[in-house]
Formats: structure tokens, C-alpha cells, sequence
């Protein structure tokens, strides 16, 4: 099982961004999915990933990280095993590589291979 991500890119602060993360095959057995995110240069090392937000597969409960919440919706499609970020109003401060993840009852964590997003003052 992979995830690819897609979406990321270059966006002016105050506009909008939607990332998008899908897995490459459809599974049940999932806990949540969700995104980090953390600073460019930094991907090889673990340390330093700030949870974004996830979502619970179950219920479709969310949670966010650093009070995203306001400007940040995760959102899922459990028939295509995807989950995507909605950046509304993003932030200079909101530059990182986005990471997506997915937490299985059978594969552990996987990790999506990562997009940038860079947004401009």
C-alpha cells in the first residue's frame, strides 16, 4: 500500500490550496489518515513533523494541530481510501513539506512521499 499525494505548489498568502492524498489501493483497515507537515530541507528526518490534522476513518471525527482548525478543513472519501486538506487563507508561516499519512490496523504508519507547499507574502 502507497500513498501519493498532489496539490501542493506555490499560493499567494490569503488565497487557497487543496491537497489531496490517496492511497493506492482500497482497504478498510484503516484507523485515520491525515497530514503533518514540517520544514523544507528537514524530510529525511522524522523530527520536526507537526501533526496538521487527522481524521478518524470510522466516525470522520477530525482534530487539528496548532489551532488550524480555523483556516484548515481535512475531509475524506472512504470509497476511494483518500483524504484531502483544504488550506483556506494560508500563512508565510504555513511553508513546509506536507506529509500525508495513514495509520492501518494491518501496515502500521505509511507515509506519503511528501509535496511542498510555499506561500508567498
Amino acid at each position: 500500500l502507497q500513498l501519493e499525494e498532489s496539490g501542493g505548489g506555490l499560493v499567494q498568502a490569503g488565497g487557497s490550496l487543496k491537497l489531496s492524498c490517496a492511497a493506492s489501493e482500497r482497504t478498510n483497515e484503516i484507523q485515520d489518515m491525515g497530514w503533518f507537515r514540517q520544514a523544507p530541507g528537514k524530510e529525511r528526518s522524522f523530527v520536526g513533523r507537526k501533526l496538521v490534522a487527522r481524521i478518524h476513518w470510522n466516525d470522520g471525527s477530525a482534530h487539528y494541530g496548532d489551532s488550524l482548525g480555523g483556516r484548515f478543513t481535512i475531509s475524506r472519501d472512504n470509497d476511494k481510501t483518500a483524504v484531502y486538506l483544504q488550506m483556506n487563507n494560508p500563512k508565510p508561516e504555513d511553508t513546509a513539506v506536507y506529509f500525508c499519512y495513514l495509520d492501518s490496523t494491518v501496515w502500521g504508519r505509511i507515509w506519503g512521499q511528501g509535496t511542498l507547499v510555499s506561500v508567498a507574502a
